[in-house]
This record gives structure tokens, C-alpha cells and sequence, in this order.
């Protein structure tokens, strides 16, 4: 997507239409993984049960739930002990999303998703914090063009204007913009999420070299893996999986098989975009009105030329398993993409 527009520039729904007509990056519903921390660690910032600078402890523990102790565990089976906040979330470290996730409360995490634009079902269950919930590759990257848009919300736009065939515009279609969260807060967790790329779990994307920020996702038994990034004018989404809920293979996560095809389509996108970056959070310097009648301003023009909750977590109790999205005759891996 195009993050001043909200133009959908691309989008692949599966291998070949001519097989399977299930747009897999508009329908399927797939377990996001680490992919769904964001929206913790902007809840916590936005009630100020956390800042960029503090430290937290990575640690064994078990938190009580409906269904009995839970005691959860980081994707190497290790603990680091007292970690900055950046490097827990630009690691995916588990425990210390899940302790950000309960100081925060959880319906708090599931209130801040909805502003984002996520409208799948979310169970209000810890296990939230680390991504066990069912969410569309579609929603995802809306979602993510908040961060780049200083907490601007631009709504997927597919047609601009329609004319007829003398040339007059029949219906136009201008961008759908929602004040999700403040710009300091917005430039922040995009600080935070260009730090999985500097020295998280998607290090290789800094061969863009290019302004870029996203974050890994990767679910149990390496099932669904995901990684949803942008830069200052492009967000873009890949998921990979079966149709039907198996492993991908053993390590195939979101850094592992989603990041390269994410790192292959922003080679591309990203030619004569040269120049352009993040605003520091401290830079803050323009109200979200003025940022509205840009996004409102820009329709009619072209666009410019151009941690995851992984394999060793504890699962959700039973009544938040997610069922599998099965279509008949495609038993090969599916790789999607919106951009």
C-alpha cells in the first residue's frame, strides 16, 4: 500500500488463480504470531505503562488464567535476564511482551487492535500479547501504515475516480483517514520497529539499505509465517503457509521465509524513493489535522516515483484455537503478498 493513499499498488492472493480463486491475502484468516506486539507496546506507551527507555525483565514465570497457571517461554528456550525494552521487542522476546501485555490488561491490547483497524474476533486471553488470534494479510498491513503516517490511519483504497468515455469523472474516491494514536506515539513505535531490522529479528532487510521497519511472525509449529514492514511511503505484507494448518519445516519462521519475498518486491518498490525518512519521535511538529489534508490533497495525483510467538510458546487455552482456512486442491505452500 501506498502510505499517503492508502492506494493498494499490488497484492497477490495465492500461486495461481487458475487453481485456487481463495484471495488468501483478503480472506484467509491465519494465526499473526509476533506480528500482533505492536499493538501491545502501543498501548503500553499510549497509557504510560512503559517508555522506549526502560528495562524489563526476561525471566521465567507463570501468570494465572481461566484454565489454570501459564507459564509461557521464549522461542530459544532461554532467558536473557534485564534487558532494555528495545532489544526485547526488536528480539521478539516473549516473557516481556507478555509482562508489557498484563500491566497493560488485555482489553486494553484488544481496544487499541480495534483502532487499528483489526475486526477479526480477538479472545480476551493473555496468549493475545504473542499473536493467538486470527487476522487477514489485508488488515495486517492497513493496520502497519499507521506507524510511517504519524498515527494516521489511511483505509485500503482500490479505485481512485471512474470516468466515462468522454472523459468526465463519473465518481471519485477520495482517502478514508482515522486518528488512531498521537504522532509522538507513532514515531516511537516506528523507532522501536526499524530496531528489528537494525538488530532483531530482520536484520537481513538492512541490504535495502533504505529507511525500512517491520516486524517478524511466527506461530506454532511454524505453521503460518509472517512479516509485515514499510518504509516512509510503502507498507508491505507477506504471509506464507498451507491451506490446511501444517509446518512449513522446522525454523522456517517469519525471518526465515516471509522476509526474503518482503526483501525481493521493496528492492523494486523502493527504486527512486532515494532520499526520504523516518522523523525522529522527538520531531514531532505538525498537528493530525494538517496530515489529513495532505493524505485528502494527495488523492487526485500520482503516487511518487517510484519476535514472534514461535514454536516454543504456550498455546492458547482450547477455546481459542484457531481452525484452519482449507481450500480443496492446493496442497503446496502459498506464497502472498500486499503491498
Amino acid at each position: 500500500m501506498d502510505n499517503a493513499s492508502g492506494d493498494v499498488k499490488a497484492m497477490v492472493g495465492g500461486r495461481t488463480f487458475g487453481e485456487s480463486k481463495f484471495n488468501r491475502a483478503t480472506q484467509a484468516l491465519r494465526q499473526v504470531g509476533s506480528s500482533f506486539k505492536p499493538y501491545v507496546y502501543t498501548a503500553a506507551l499510549e497509557g504510560g505503562v512503559i517508555t522506549p527507555d526502560d528495562t524489563i525483565l526476561d525471566a521465567p514465570i507463570t501468570f494465572p488464567s481461566a484454565s489454570g497457571p501459564y507459564t509461557p517461554s521464549n522461542y530459544d528456550g532461554k532467558f536473557w535476564g534485564t534487558i532494555p525494552l528495545r532489544v526485547a521487542f526488536a528480539n521478539s522476546r516473549n516473557i516481556p511482551a507478555l509482562k508489557v501485555a498484563s500491566e497493560t490488561g488485555i482489553e486494553k491490547v484488544i481496544e487499541m487492535a480495534r483502532r487499528f483497524g483489526i475486526t477479526t474476533p480477538l479472545p480476551p486471553v493473555l496468549p493475545l500479547a504473542l499473536g493467538a488470534a486470527e487476522v487477514t494479510l489485508y488488515e495486517q498491513v492497513a493496520a502497519f501504515t499507521t506507524f510511517p503516517d504519524d498515527g494516521v490511519r489511511v483505509a485500503p483504497r482500490y479505485i481512485r475516480k471512474v470516468t466515462d468515455y468522454d472523459g468526465h469523472v463519473r465518481e471519485e474516491i477520495y482517502p478514508e483517514v482515522k486518528d488512531v494514536i498521537d504522532a509522538q506515539t507513532a514515531r516511537t513505535m516506528t523507532h522501536l520497529l526499524t530496531g528489528v531490522v537494525q538488530m532483531g529479528t530482520a536484520t537481513p532487510a538492512k541490504a535495502l539499505k533504505h529507511p525500512v521497519a517491520g516486524k517478524t511472525g511466527t506461530t506454532n509449529d511454524f505453521t503460518d509465517a509472517w512479516f509485515v514492514g514499510f518504509s516512509p511511503s510503502i507498507t508491505c505484507g507477506v504471509w506464507i503457509g498451507f491451506d490446511e494448518k501444517k509446518t512449513l519445516g522446522n525454523k522456517e519462521t517469519g525471518g526465515q521465509a516471509a522476509l526474503p519475498i518482503w526483501i525481493d518486491f521493496m528492492k523494486v518498490a523502493l527504486q527512486g524513493r532515494d532520499g526520504e525518512d523516518f522523523q525522529p519521535p522527538d520531531a514531532v511538529g505538525h498537528s493530525k489535522e494538517g496530515l489529513r489534508a495532505t493524505h485528502v490533497a494527495a488523492a487526485p495525483e500520482e503516487n511518487p516515483k517510484p519476535a514472534e510467538a514461535k514454536p516454543g510458546d504456550a498455546k492458547p487455552p482450547a477455546k481459542t484455537e484457531t481452525k484452519p482456512v482449507t481450500t480443496p486442491g492446493v496442497p503446496p505452500p502459498q506464497t502472498l503478498g500486499t503491498k
